[in-house]
Formats: C-alpha cells, sequence, structure tokens
C-alpha cells in the first residue's frame, strides 16, 4: 500500500501547477489592456470613443460608447484638415484682395472715370495700369509734378500691406534712339524704376518691390491708330496674391 500511495504522488506531481499558465496568461491581458487605457488616455476624445465602441462591440455591448458622449465630433484625416485650412486661408486672402482692389478704385476714381488708370483683378492680383501721359513726358522716364501726387496716394494704400509688387513699363512699337534711352527696353525699365524709386521713398519696403521693362513686347491694343499706341504707353502695377505655403501631408498606409 505504501508503494502505491507513493506512486499516486508521483504520478500527480507533473500536473498541480498547471494553473500557473492560466493565470500568467490572464496576467499579461490585463497588463495589456490598462496600457492600451493609459495610451488612449492622452489622445483625443474622438479616438476614444472609436476604441470605447470597439470593446463594445466586442463584449456584446454594441452602441454602449456611443451613449456615453453623443457630442464628441468625428476625427477627420490630416489632409481633409489641411485642405480646410487652405481653402479658409485662400477665402481670407481673396477677402483682403478685393478690400484692396476698392480701395485703390475709390483713390483713383477721377482718374479711373476718365480712362487713364484702369484697376482689375485676377487669380494672380491687383492690377493698376496708369497712362504713361499721366505719369511722364513723352519719351521721358522722369516723373511729372501730378504724378507723384499720384502715385503717393497709391503707396499710402500699399506701404502697410504684405504683399509683392511688380512694376512694369510698357512702351507702343514707335522705335526710340537716343543717348539716354537706345530702345524702348531701356525706356521702359528706367519708367518703371522711376515708380519703384518713388514707392520706397513713400514708405514701401524695398524687399517687396521689382521693376520690370517690357519695352512693346505686351500690347494692350494693336498699334495701328495713335489712340491705341497712346493706350500701349502705360506702367502697371501689380500687386501679387498671397500662395498658400506647401504642407506635408504623410501618405496613408
Amino acid at each position: 500500500m505504501a508503494r502505491k500511495r507513493y506512486d499516486d504522488e508521483a504520478g500527480d506531481g507533473g500536473h498541480h501547477e498547471r494553473w500557473l499558465i492560466s493565470y500568467a496568461d490572464f496576467i499579461t491581458l490585463l497588463f495589456a489592456f490598462f496600457v492600451v487605457m493609459y495610451a488612449i488616455s492622452i489622445v483625443n476624445e474622438g479616438k476614444y470613443a472609436v476604441l470605447s465602441e470597439a470593446l463594445g462591440d466586442a463584449f456584446g455591448g454594441r452602441g454602449a460608447a456611443t451613449q456615453v458622449n453623443t457630442n464628441v465630433e468625428p476625427v477627420l484625416p490630416l489632409s481633409h484638415i489641411v485642405n480646410r485650412k487652405r481653402l479658409e486661408a485662400a477665402r481670407r486672402e481673396r477677402e483682403r484682395m478685393e478690400t484692396l482692389a476698392r480701395d485703390l478704385s475709390a483713390t483713383l476714381l477721377p482718374l479711373v472715370k476718365s480712362g487713364q488708370v484702369r484697376v482689375t483683378q485676377n487669380a494672380r492680383g491687383i492690377s493698376v495700369e496708369i497712362n504713361a501721359s499721366v505719369l511722364f513726358e513723352q519719351g521721358e522716364a522722369v516723373l511729372a509734378g501730378d504724378a507723384r501726387d499720384i502715385l503717393g496716394q497709391v503707396a499710402g494704400l500699399l506701404k502697410n500691406d504684405p504683399h509683392r509688387i511688380e512694376v512694369e513699363g510698357h512702351t507702343d512699337n514707335l522705335p526710340i534712339a537716343n543717348l539716354r534711352y537706345p530702345s524702348n527696353w531701356e525706356l521702359s525699365a528706367s519708367r518703371a524704376a522711376s515708380v519703384v524709386r518713388l514707392f520706397i521713398e513713400s514708405g514701401v519696403a524695398d524687399a517687396r518691390l521689382s521693376a520690370i521693362g517690357h519695352g512693346a513686347t505686351r500690347p494692350v491694343a494693336p498699334n495701328d491708330t495713335p489712340a491705341n499706341q497712346a493706350r500701349n504707353r502705360r506702367v502697371a502695377v501689380m500687386i501679387l496674391a498671397a500662395t498658400p505655403e506647401p504642407v506635408s501631408v504623410p501618405l496613408q498606409p
């Protein structure tokens, strides 16, 4: 009998600690659960609601998570958030440019009515085209007396504005050749530079300004009549619209 008891105890000795395996598995799962709960405690409520709903479904309580907080906003993808911000920035920029265009038109209203100034707006920005006869004597690039007052009013509106400004000089197709201006290129560039210099003297930051001479290469009317040639002799002040800064969006897996 003693021998039999010894065999029974020896036979059961390999199995009486098997419960430790199940216990260890339970502790591991519990630890993982609390790690997940800690992790989601530092993210937004939307992600917490998604996880809570998933857990509710897994344990047979579908819809329980949504009953906890029905005011949680849906979590939007990063690309949607970036696009929404860019659209909002574009809307604000368009409104700023429309306001500036109205102010320029109001300031130059007498010249606009007489057809000597034209204010237009497009996707590139605002263009203020001033007939050269308002600013310069024929064949000259030195600003006339009244021209300084007119451009000074324009500069007053632009000096506190952040946009970049391109001043473009244009001529007709009549050739010019003298010691000061060998061609229309020099004349148009000098006229643009004269306007830029006055803007700087009026308080516009020089880093925002560019002077460009186009000569006779960009007419607004055929150079077939004296009236059309007069239209082509002009200075265009271009206020460039700001473009949204590029945003890097991570690719979705």
